[in-house]
């Protein structure tokens, strides 16, 4: 055997590595990033097309938003073939995210998942419930999950309906409670923390805003629907952010600005694609997502003090869950985490 064929035969595996290494950052380069540029590209595309010969198009669409508008609010319009694409399993490789299943969810109820931390791009809760590399139509059979994101993002023509496509419908009261009237096999997915949480997405701590959320607790108790705690480990390890503790100027600028616009602009970084010391891709960090339900009996108007009551057992129990998981959850087993409730 020559020393090329050898030396030939050495470098085919690293070659190899190199290669699906490549193809999968940029796969999830592809999941992360284009969906949230595409937002301001369709605005200005649509508005761009009015000014050209091809201004039929967006005429035509405008037509077809003005009868389409209420469809995001009445449980949206999921596309299986999207959700089942392998771009999804390239995206569920990379970190990895893996959902754990920790209890039955009989599909005879409807349940509310209230899904922690928000972390800065909510990757988990994505990966999870939104398309299907992780597996949940097989864990949990009979249920839909839908979950819930900001309603500025339907008010974008071409954006909506692909946003639609995922399962995503608005965070408003009206859509959220849509899928809950149906008689079971529904799950409503809401990151209550929300946009302001991602603020509070840094690596090795978890702040979790839930002392005085309690609208998903009453619209659980209003339809019966079952609540889930989720708690989605690794989310705040994907990326850097920049120190923003309250009471700094940075802090102040980035709730003023969520307060206008609605959704918060947290200053993070990760890797680059060929080194890890900067850029915009997220670390391959585990991200596990495990729940377990709380039985919900059916009250139209619930009291101060039920619902007190269950938002206490709610944090308990997601307390609990935190307490009981990370020390089986991979490499959280050595490092010490603390979990806030603010």
């Amino acid at each position: 055997m020559s020393s090329c064929t050898v030396s030939a035969s050495l470098l085919d595996p690293v070659f190899c590595q190199i290669t699906m290494h490549i193809y999968t950052v940029m796969h999830l380069f592809t999941a992360l990033y284009v969906p949230l540029s595409s937002a301001p590209t369709c605005v200005f595309l649509f508005f761009y097309l009015l000014f050209t010969r091809f201004w039929l198009i967006s005429v035509l669409y405008s037509v077809w938003w003005f009868f389409d508008y209420d469809t995001p609010s009445r449980g949206g319009r999921r596309a299986p073939f999207l959700c089942g694409l392998k771009i999804w399993e390239y995206m569920r490789d990379y970190f990895p995210v893996k959902l754990v299943k920790t209890a039955d969810l009989d599909p005879k109820h409807n349940y509310i998942m209230g899904f922690h931390p928000h972390g800065v791009l909510v990757a988990g809760a994505f990966t999870n419930f939104c398309v299907y590399a992780t597996g949940f139509r097989q864990l949990f059979p009979g249920l839909t999950s839908y979950m819930l994101m900001l309603p500025l993002w339907f008010r974008c023509p071409f954006f909506r309906d692909y946003v639609m496509c995922a399962g995503l419908i608005p965070s408003h009261k009206e859509s959220a409670t849509y899928p809950l009237f149906k008689r079971g096999g529904n799950a409503v997915v809401i990151a209550v923390g929300g946009a302001p949480e991602a603020l509070d997405a840094h690596p090795g701590t978890y702040n979790v805003l839930l002392a005085n959320k309690k609208g998903f607790i009453k619209m659980a108790m209003e339809h019966g629907a079952h609540l889930v705690p989720v708690f989605s480990f690794g989310e705040n390890e994907v990326f850097d952010q920049v120190k923003n503790q309250r009471g700094t100027w940075l802090r102040w600028i980035q709730e003023r600005l969520q307060s206008i616009m609605g959704i918060s602009l947290p200053l993070f970084h990760g890797r680059g694609i060929f080194q890890y010391s900067f850029g915009l891709m997220p670390y391959r960090r585990p991200i596990n997502t495990v729940g377990e339900p709380i039985r919900v009996e059916r009250k139209e108007k619930p009291t101060v003090e039920e619902l007190d009551a269950l938002h206490q057992l709610y944090m308990d129990e997601l307390s609990n869950l935190f307490d009981d998981t990370f020390t089986q959850v991979l490499y959280l087993s050595i490092i010490l985490r603390y979990l806030y409730f603010t």
